[in-house]
């Protein structure tokens, strides 16, 4: 899908689903990772993540249209049109909208591995999220010195 045809469906999507007309630009935006789409309340124009249509289809994307066609009909009206304001859920649920989109695999938040390191003399573990020299580095402990244990990911909510 094209700027020009993007452009199109949101004015056609627009006109059925809120009566309204769209009068500004919606366009595809690449460098969009975490988030289907935003409004930018200065100049009115929608963007869009062409990722969330390539990985989840045209229904999934309307519903990020009406999501913010609504930001962008409410604003123009002087009404909330913030996610936490009663007149932006309300006309969400009316016109369909979704609240979330999906993740797109590969642009989340990345994991840190962990290096873990030992000190040879008193065995006190040192866990580090950046690699380190263990030559250059005594134990704080004892003084003395330290090897490298293990790399891994993090668990369940960064714990190692």
């Amino acid at each position: 899908m094209t700027d020009e045809e993007l452009q199109k469906l949101v004015q056609q999507i627009s006109l059925k689903s809120f009566h309204r007309p769209f009068v500004h630009k919606a366009v595809f935006n690449p460098r969009l990772r975490t988030t289907g789409g935003r409004y930018l309340l200065n100049s009115h124009y929608l963007e869009f993540n062409v990722l969330q249509l390539q990985y989840f289809g045209l229904d999934a994307f309307v519903k990020i249209i009406k999501h913010e066609l609504c930001h962008y009909h409410l604003h123009l009206s002087g009404r909330g049109y913030r996610h936490r304001d009663a007149d932006f859920r309300q006309l969400l649920k009316k016109v369909g909208g979704s609240r979330f989109c999906g993740s797109i695999p590969g642009t989340g938040n990345h994991s840190v591995l962990h290096y873990t390191y030992q000190c040879k003399n008193c065995g006190a573990l040192f866990s580090r999220k950046r690699r380190m020299d263990p030559r250059r580095y005594r134990c704080a402990s004892c003084g003395g010195k330290i090897q490298f244990v293990k790399k891994e990911l993090p668990g369940k909510y960064g714990k190692g």
